[in-house]
């Protein structure tokens, strides 16, 4: 089926009172969505639009990402500014939103060419995502009217049977350390933190960076599974990712990879993040083991799905070995 941009630019003037052409291009990335150029005028835009064939359950987290965005998007959150959703399929195929584009790359294998040259400033960008986090778990999220989004009571009690639930709807391979490691979590389940607005994967690949040197974040980005929780998850799960201390490492891969001798270490970006946000992190430790071993879930869903077959992304065939090492990490994390 061929996009009728037509329709699109007449429901955007519609939107916006005014009538500009627009030009719309398919781009890359956007995870479980599509996302689209658009250029409208001297507009810059980013369309995300749910799967053609998605579920309403994916259609609706587009929109819901959307609902985030327009509630914070005034708070002191870097995020791409949301711009029109719509939920009329007939516009243009699936329910999407619109957003400013931002001129920025995330760190995924590698780093921007021009801090290969600045190792002293590189340390800059993880100090960056941290700082970013503490704005994000600063909103007061009941002002924004994301109440609705709030189950905070017993937020972690919740976690261990529902991720171990999911699991079991896998029928796949067993897994006994994940078995193990949940139970760990369950005996030693610290209090809940107070409640926060939280991303739900945030990592250095989940945010924007301007291409030059020294480090500046621009932009957080896919937003769709935030929700109001307990905000040390988000913390440890970007501390995963650590290029030198984390199980997963970004931006190490290649000419273009940090000098990781240079970096602040996890435990220095854990104390920033209690000197800036006023948190008890003397848990924490709990939150490295939750967030590996719920990583690994996630992880062999996908994994789960190649090998029965039904999944026609090659890299999940190597989730299963992602989810094998998160695992182990959690285990020695206990041990």
């Amino acid at each position: 089926m061929h996009d009728d941009f037509t329709t699109l630019g007449s429901f955007i003037d519609a939107q916006l009172g005014d009538h500009e052409p627009i030009d719309v291009a398919p781009m890359q990335g956007g995870g479980s969505c599509e996302v689209f150029s658009v250029s409208r005028g001297i507009h810059r835009w980013v369309l995300r639009r749910a799967p053609r064939h998605a579920s309403s359950a994916t259609a609706h987290d587009v929109l819901r990402e959307f609902t985030i965005l327009d509630a914070i998007k005034d708070e002191k959150v870097a995020i791409a500014r949301p711009i029109i959703a719509c939920s009329d399929p007939a516009v243009f195929g699936a329910p999407f939103y619109v957003m400013q584009r931002i001129d920025g790359v995330p760190v995924r294998g590698s780093i921007p060419k021009a801090w290969v040259a600045d190792p002293g400033s590189q340390g800059r960008a993880l100090e960056q995502l941290i700082d970013a986090l503490v704005d994000v778990h600063a909103v007061d999220w009941q002002r924004c009217g994301l109440g609705q989004l709030a189950h905070p009571e017993h937020y972690l009690e919740r976690q261990v049977e529902r991720w171990l639930s999911q699991m079991r709807s896998y029928e796949s391979r067993p897994l006994p350390k994940a078995d193990a490691v949940g139970a760990w979590l369950e005996n030693h389940r610290p209090v809940d933190q107070p409640p926060a607005l939280f991303h739900g994967d945030y990592k250095l690949d989940n945010v924007l960076f301007a291409l030059d040197t020294p480090p500046k974040l621009l932009a957080v980005v896919d937003w769709e599974m935030a929700s109001i929780g307990d905000p040390l998850v988000d913390l440890a799960w970007a501390l995963i990712f650590h290029p030198r201390d984390g199980t997963m490492r970004l931006g190490t891969t290649g000419d273009a990879s940090f000098a990781v001798d240079r970096l602040p270490g996890g435990n220095a970006l854990i104390e920033r993040y209690a000197a800036a946000s006023g948190r008890d992190v003397s848990a924490i430790d709990w939150y490295h083991v939750f967030s590996r071993w719920k990583l690994a879930i996630v992880l062999e869903g996908s994994y789960a799905k190649f090998l029965r077959g039904e999944s026609s992304k090659p890299v999940h065939e190597y989730f299963g070995r992602q989810t094998d090492l998160l695992l182990d990490s959690a285990m020695t994390l206990i041990s």
